[in-house]
């Protein structure tokens, strides 16, 4: 399952700040669309619109052709920087819950999530507590909760953020054909400029607030090779100087 996602002068304030100004995205069935930006720029803002959690002040926003918030956000899943994991619930039970929020069955659910398990490197940590993970496993426990959804449409904000440098490019590596299988189309909010390029089809920058997009690059999901070779590319310290030199000077250069 697929869907399209297109918003069109999207415009929204909370009260009297103005957090996004006439935004225009176009994210195709499959594809994964990157969003950068200072901090305060609208990025999570621009998520929650697209989800319907938030009804834009002005512009149109469509998931799969449909509108209405309430469709929306039934073809949205979203995972949140923090893992959010319940700490009295076990790995898989935490993994199962958007399942059980659908209305499955416990042991359905449980066994819809415990499929994913050894795939993701969590195999025999089912039954485990979330504190006796590690910063890195309980985030692939969320991806877990996250896709099993079933929703065409994934919303990642600043998934990775709350790793150490090591653990985070591990799990960039791990991500990249985790998106490509899942066959979800992708909005993935990150300050970090390598996650961007590294994960993305095209990475959308945003200017400080009102956020408004100022450029679009290449990202380099299609690249094959390993992560330490890709990122080290001169194609790759091209773009990344590129965005770099966009985000500091919010988009002037262009």
């Amino acid at each position: 399952m697929t869907a399209t996602v297109s918003a069109r002068g999207l415009t929204h304030a909370y009260g009297s700040l103005d957090v996004l100004e006439k935004v225009d995205i176009e994210v195709e069935a499959g594809q994964v669309l990157a969003v950068a930006g200072p901090s305060g720029c609208g990025k999570s803002t621009l998520l929650q619109l697209v989800g319907g959690l938030e009804r834009p002040g002005a512009g149109r926003i469509e998931v799969a052709g449909r509108s209405d918030a309430a469709d929306r956000l039934a073809g949205c899943a979203w995972m949140p920087q923090r893992d959010c994991l319940l700490p009295w619930y076990s790995a898989l039970d935490n993994a199962a819950l958007a399942l059980l929020n659908q209305g499955r069955s416990k042991n359905d659910a449980r066994a819809a999530a415990a499929e994913r398990f050894e795939h993701f490197g969590l195999g025999g940590f089912e039954e485990a507590l979330p504190d006796k993970l590690s910063g890195g496993m309980r985030q692939r426990v969320a991806f877990i909760r996250t896709l099993v959804s079933g929703k065409p449409v994934m919303l990642l904000d600043e998934p990775l953020a709350a790793l150490d440098a090591i653990t985070r490019a591990e799990l960039q590596e791990w991500l990249k054909p985790i998106l490509a299988e899942s066959g979800a189309t992708v909005l993935l909010v990150t300050h970090d400029v390598e996650e961007a390029i590294f994960l993305a089809d095209r990475v959308a920058v945003l200017s400080p607030r009102p956020g408004r997009i100022v450029a679009t690059i290449e990202g380099a999901r299609g690249t094959l090779g390993e992560r330490t070779e890709i990122v080290s590319s001169a194609s790759f310290n091209q773009r990344r100087e590129e965005l770099l030199g966009l985000l500091r000077s919010g988009g002037e250069a262009r």
